[in-house]
């Protein structure tokens, strides 16, 4: 199958993530060697000077781990630099490990192929997919559609996430993002009548 072409570079946290994403996609792929960001000056400079540049992607597992070293990142580059794509979280553990990992579920380098290639485009990542800009999903929007701040609020947002394919642990701050990528207001309007009335979703 032919590999896609991202717009701009992937950070992923190690070796054999980045060996699983070169095998589908055409473009630059930086590691962030797991931890090791977090003292390692000239690997966050490296990133910071990319950013500057043109935006980058952010691909960790969704796990306590790939989040600890998402957060760090997002929070070393402006924001509207940042695309965010996540994976969700699937139960199992990758082939070359005796054991599952601590919390059980697989990350970017146990991902099926199609799990990634559609976790890219859904986030705008893919080179030739640019379409109109999207309404903004905003923090007012989820709290009027209780998503947010209210009674039952934290199990709808949970229940949304997992109809979206998306890891529990997004924070509150890059919900709206998050979803603006993926869903238009109305949709998510429907989205919360559905899990309000346990209806099945249209289609």
């Amino acid at each position: 199958m032919e590999r896609l072409r991202v717009k701009y570079p992937v950070i992923v946290e190690g070796r054999y993530d980045k060996a699983k994403l070169a095998s589908l996609i055409e473009g630059d792929i930086l590691q962030t060697d797991g931890f090791r960001v977090f003292s390692d000056k000239k690997k966050l400079a490296l990133i910071r000077r990319l950013a500057a540049e043109e935006k980058v992607v952010i691909l960790t597992d969704s796990d306590r781990a790939g989040f600890r070293i998402r957060g760090y990142l997002a929070g070393a580059i402006p924001p509207e630099r940042v695309i965010h794509v996540y994976i969700p979280q699937v139960p199992g553990k990758e082939r070359r490990k005796k054991r599952p990992s601590a919390e059980g579920t697989l990350g970017v380098e146990g991902m099926d192929a199609e799990v990634l290639r559609e976790a890219l485009a859904k986030a705008g990542a893919l080179a030739g997919e640019d379409g109109p800009p999207r309404q903004p999903i905003t923090k007012g929007m989820l709290y009027t559609l209780g998503f947010s701040g209210g009674e039952g609020s934290a199990a709808l947002r949970r229940a949304l996430l997992e109809r979206l394919g998306l890891p529990a642990g997004i924070g509150a701050n890059a919900l709206p993002g998050v979803l603006t990528r993926l869903v238009t207001p109305r949709q998510l309007e429907e989205l919360a009548e559905e899990l309000k009335g346990g209806a099945e979703p249209q289609q």
